[in-house]
Formats: C-alpha cells, structure tokens, sequence
C-alpha cells in the first residue's frame, strides 16, 4: 500500500495536510481490559504453541499472585483512572488456581481500578475431573463466564491431540457449570483434527449444542512452529473436507440460534465475549503475567503503544514489579496502524465503522486508499462506504485482503 501524497509523518504519528494531528479526535471512551495469563499447565498439547509450562509440582500460586499484582501495580500509571470493561483470566491452565487466589487477585483489581458495573470475568477452564468440582468456589470468587477447553467430544482424538480429559469430563463439565449458575459458558472446541470425517465433526457439534452453551469457539487445527505436532505431523484432512465440515458446522449452528459473529466465534443473543471484542475492535488491555502482551492508547503522545512481560515463569517470578520485568515496550508504527486494526477488525463478520479506524488509531480513512478500494473490487470487502466489512470471499481469505494493506 502506497501512502497519499498529502500525508506526512512525524514523532506523533500521521498529521493532515493542515499540520493538525488526527489524535485529537481519538475517542477518549476506548474500552480497557484485563488480561492474566497463568503459565502452568498439567500437561503441554502436542499442538499447543501459547506460553505454557507443565507444572512440575505443586503450582507457586502464593508468589505468582504477589508477582501479578506488583505487575498490575508497576502498569497503573498508564491507565490511572481508566474503567476496565472486561477481565480474561488465560493460560496455561489458569483453573489450576484456586478460587482464595483469585478472589485475591479480583480485590486487588478493585482496589486499584474502577470496574465496570456488569464486568464480565471470564475463566478458562479444563474439564478435568478436580477442577470441575470447584466451579461453584470460582463463581462465589467473581468467575461470572467460563471458557472450556473441550476440542473434542471422541476420545481417540482427545488421546491424540494429548488431552487430560476423556468425553466424560467435557460433558460433566459443562453439566456443572449449569449446576453452580454458570450458564455463560463457551466450549472451545476444534474442527479439521487428524483423520477427522465430517460425520465426526457433525457429531462433535451435535453434542456441543446438547450441553446448552452460550457461546462456542470453533477453529481449525492448525500445525504451528515449535510444537510437538510440528515435528511429526499427524494427516490431516484435505481443504475440501475441511470446508465441507466448517460449512456444516455454520449452517447447524446457525439453525440452533448461534449467529457467527467473529470468524471462530459463535454465540447466542446477547452472549457474544465482550473481552474478545475488545481486541477485535482493536480497544485497550493490559497484559499481565508471565509473557503476557498490552496495548495501549496515549493520545497525548500521538501514539499505540505495545508491552509485554518476561516469558519464562521463573524469570518473571524473578523480576515482576520492576523495569527488569518489562520483555519490551515499543511504539506501533504508524504506517504499521492498518494493517494491525485491519487484521483485528476484518476477522468480525460485521466488521467495523470507518469512523472507528479514525477513533482507535488517530489516522485519517485517506489513508486506506488505494488499497481499500482495490480490496472491494476484489470482492473481498463489501461495497459499504460506511463500514470496513468483510465479504464472505474476504472472510476465508482474509491474509489476502490483509496483504493489500501492507506497508511497501
């Protein structure tokens, strides 16, 4: 993508033709959250690419909570005042932690920042048989929404994508989750697994809707760097299987009052996650724990900043609170700012107002040509001069339209 001629750069970021910077009209409402992420797990997925670390004994949740809240404490003066609109406790296995640890940590959250009334405070969860039984301690701790780590209701796909839970668990998981009045819920659950047919699929989705969730994450399983699947793939199915299955998947979905609203992302009305949201429309967080990644809005220094933390547990257990803690702390771009709005916002079926590109990046829409243009001629985006929103065709292709808006 080639910048407009009457654009120019400076230490604030892109300035008009007049000199007067676009910050000056960034919406001063943008959402903050909080995410924590937890880094032990039981045991590492051969998939599994996230900063996770099989817990070796018993977890140091007493030294880990000191650490996130001298970590929450260091990052205060970046959103003094600010209202947090959702809170992700992620990991790892972050149900491993026991409901007095992270009732402390929510107090400590309280007595820092003002909270939105309605918060929502999402867990995410192993159906595994000792964390099920402690669903009713997370929601008396402030747990209102569970996320459930199911990705399969077979148990020859759970032993070979190294699950610790067998079909069994996942059901009575979210049998207790209705039990204790959790009934905000997501299954995460996974499509395109290892020899996986469609009639497989189709009965993975048939028993994920006769649990009742009220939302459901469902995304293919893809072979990342570094993982052990990585260094001996399992066969997988082919592309036409694939999309054979995910197409089945929307239109049964779709016929049980699921509205896909996210490319992975599915829910019931009114139980969309507000905290995933946040990053699609590309809001504020804060990152917390071990390797965990910020971004934040500063309009009176013109521009996005990002944050993250030392990854490995130990070291992070080391330094936590202090400067040493800090992985690193960078400026985004601003010819980097389409593309990283774009590629949050792209992936909503709705997509996004052209006057939310302006609040949340400080950057004139100007600034998308020719690319967007090039992008709805494609048929990629839709022909709607008010909003940036996907097609279809964009959706399933969306690292094409992304390309376009590269900087050269």
């Amino acid at each position: 993508m080639r910048w407009p001629t009457n654009q120019s750069q400076d230490a604030r970021g892109l300035v008009n033709s007049e000199g007067l910077s676009n910050w000056e009209r960034v919406d001063a409402t943008i959402p903050l959250s909080v995410y924590l992420h937890i880094p032990w797990c039981v045991r590492k997925c051969p998939y599994c690419d996230f900063n996770s670390h099989e817990a070796r004994g018993p977890v140091p949740e007493r030294a880990y909570v000191d650490a996130l809240l001298a970590d929450l404490e260091q990052d205060l003066p970046r959103v003094w005042g600010r209202r947090i609109d959702s809170v992700f406790f992620g990991g790892g296995t972050p149900s491993l932690l026991s409901a007095e640890a992270l009732e402390r940590l929510l107090s400590g959250l309280r007595a820092r920042l003002p909270l939105r009334p309605d918060l929502e405070i999402t867990l995410e969860a192993n159906p595994g048989t000792v964390e099920r039984g402690r669903f009713a301690e997370f929601r008396a701790a402030g747990i209102n929404r569970l996320s459930v780590g199911v990705q399969s209701f077979r148990d020859d796909q759970l032993r070979r994508l190294g699950r610790i839970h067998d079909r069994r668990d996942a059901i009575a998981a979210a049998e207790a989750a209705h039990h204790v009045g959790l009934d905000n819920f997501n299954l995460d659950l996974m499509f395109g697994l290892p020899e996986q047919t469609v009639e497989q699929a189709r009965a993975d989705i048939a028993d994920a809707l006769a649990l009742q969730p009220a939302h459901l994450s469902y995304y293919q399983l893809t072979i990342e760097p570094n993982t052990a699947f990585h260094r001996a793939p399992p066969p997988l199915p082919d592309d036409e299987t694939t999309d054979a299955i995910q197409q089945r998947a929307q239109d049964e979905l779709a016929r049980h009052g699921f509205q896909r609203y996210e490319v992975s992302a599915y829910a019931r009305d009114g139980r969309r996650c507000r905290h995933n949201l946040n990053y699609w429309e590309f809001g504020d967080y804060l990152g917390i724990g071990a390797g965990a990644h910020g971004k934040l809005s500063d309009p009176a220094a013109g521009q996005i900043r990002r944050l993250w933390k030392l990854k490995h547990p130990r070291d992070y257990l080391k330094h936590a609170g202090a400067p040493a803690g800090i992985g690193g702390d960078e400026p985004i771009r601003p010819a980097d700012l389409p593309v990283e709005f774009l590629m949050n916002a792209l992936r909503l079926v709705e997509g996004a107002p052209i006057e939310g590109f302006e609040q949340r990046t400080g950057l004139s829409p100007a600034v998308l040509e020719p690319a967007l243009s090039e992008a709805r001629a494609q048929g990629w985006l839709e022909p709607d001069l008010q909003r940036l929103r996907p097609t279809p065709r964009g959706l399933q292709f969306l690292n094409h339209v992304l390309q376009a808006f590269m900087p050269d």
